[in-house]
């Protein structure tokens, strides 16, 4: 009898836990760990690509000269001088880069019209006179650029050959034009600049261009003037400071 309750109790108790556990509450499932988001890693600035632009600025010439006269019946012989040939510069440039991870690597032409010119009067003796009028029309420079890119920001050196037309005009006081004459010369250049990205196509520089050019003049004194021939050797030194913007194109 005593065996016999004391199995009807575990039977109850074991019964009755059952019941009182299917009525306690799940436990809460386990929480997966926190994921933190990534950063954001922004787009490097890919500078691969063709580009048109525009530029404007001005430029600083200085210009040495030497004017030999020959077989003049009234003189001979050779006169120095220099000055300064200033004014705006404006005009458009084409090229390509290439990029290999900062390094930047291209190729750029352009075309600049000046105002660049200079007047001056000479005194060649018994009360005659020279006006002399040096101008530098145009230059054109095809140069390579390398540089470094910091994403949008590029720093960079260029240089190559360079093209100027000058031009000088000697008209003597009671005797005429002397000499009139326009000279294409083939020099060099180098420079650097800093240039900008604002968006993906559109980018802004600055940049300094220095030019070397020695042009030269042949022309014939008229015969009121005592003829014969006058020759001139020049050396122009151009400093050009700009700004310009630029269209690229998608890269390669």
């Amino acid at each position: 009898m005593r065996r016999f309750v004391v199995a009807a109790v575990s039977i109850f108790v074991g019964t009755t836990g059952t019941l009182f556990a299917a009525d306690l509450p799940a436990p809460a499932p386990a929480q997966a760990p926190a994921r933190y988001a990534p950063p954001v890693v922004l787009p490097v600035y890919n500078w691969a690509g063709f580009y048109l632009g525009i530029n404007a600025g001005y430029g600083f010439a200085s210009g040495n000269r030497t004017a030999t006269l020959t077989g003049n019946t009234f003189a001979t012989g050779t006169v120095t001088g220099n000055g300064n040939l200033n004014g705006f510069v404006g005009g458009g440039q084409i090229g390509a880069n290439w990029q290999w991870d900062a390094w930047v690597l291209g190729i750029e032409g352009d075309f600049q019209g000046t105002t660049q010119s200079k007047t001056q009067t000479i005194a060649c003796g018994g009360g005659c006179s020279l006006t002399e009028e040096a101008k530098i029309p145009w230059f054109a420079t095809v140069r390579a650029r390398a540089g470094v890119a910091f994403d949008r920001v590029l720093i960079y050196g260029t240089g190559g050959v360079a093209f100027l037309d000058a031009s000088d005009k000697l008209t003597a006081t009671g005797g005429g034009t002397v000499l009139s004459a326009s000279n294409t010369k083939t020099g060099w250049t180098a420079g650097a600049g800093v240039e900008v990205a604002f968006t993906e196509n559109w980018t802004a520089r600055i940049e300094y261009l220095f030019v070397d050019v020695s042009p030269s003049f042949t022309g014939t004194v008229p015969a009121s003037l005592g003829g014969g021939t006058v020759t001139e050797s020049a050396t122009i030194k151009d400093s050009v400071v700009r700004v310009g913007v630029n269209f690229k194109f998608r890269p390669y």
